[in-house]
């Protein structure tokens, strides 16, 4: 299973075979060893996570204090990753992909603490992600999916959003907490 890096430290790029046959496919999601020979600490996950989202729906940018294994089971998704650690060489610098079928190999992302992370729903979409804390709502932080200075150009605009997602603001206001942006 090749584990890349990307130019964001901490942003890692996992690409696994696919065995297809007459009766479907198989294929793994991960690997603990070789994710673990590519980061600063062994990754331990906690908790999974499993959303459907219609065509045009984006959820983030959040940037939560745990580390997330995502993965697109069906459909097909824009993800983008940023780097908001304003001690970060690569503060402020983004990466997109295209997650889930097509596009041919089937990639994960390992995005480690501190990065903040979106994607919008191409087609019907289920996304999954693994976070190696248990999910604690006061701990969720975001900033606006269009802000200007991370400048990702999302496919579909207007995108569908949630009060919260909605509701947060520039970053260079600060990370806003989400439980507090749609009160």
């Amino acid at each position: 299973m090749p584990v890349k890096r990307t130019r964001i430290e901490g942003l890692l790029a996992i690409e696994s075979t696919e065995h297809d046959d007459a009766r479907g496919f198989f294929r793994e999601t991960y690997r603990l060893d070789e994710l673990a020979a590519h980061v600063s600490r062994e990754p331990r996950f906690r908790q999974g996570n499993h959303s459907r989202s219609t065509p045009g729906v984006l959820r983030g940018f959040h940037a939560e204090p745990w580390d997330k294994l995502i993965y697109v089971v069906r459909g097909l998704a824009y993800c983008a990753v940023a780097d908001v650690r304003p001690e970060s060489p690569t503060f402020l610098e983004s990466e997109t992909f295209l997650l889930g079928d097509p596009p041919g190999r089937p990639i994960r992302l390992f995005v480690a603490r501190g990065l903040a992370n979106a994607f919008q729903a191409i087609h019907e979409t289920d996304y999954v992600n693994e976070v190696s804390e248990t999910f604690d709502a006061t701990q969720r932080k975001g900033f606006a999916w269009d802000d200007p200075s991370i400048g990702i150009d999302w496919p579909i605009i207007p995108p569908l959003l949630s009060p919260a997602d909605g509701a947060l603001g520039r970053l260079d206001a600060g990370l806003t907490r989400l439980d507090e942006a749609a009160s």
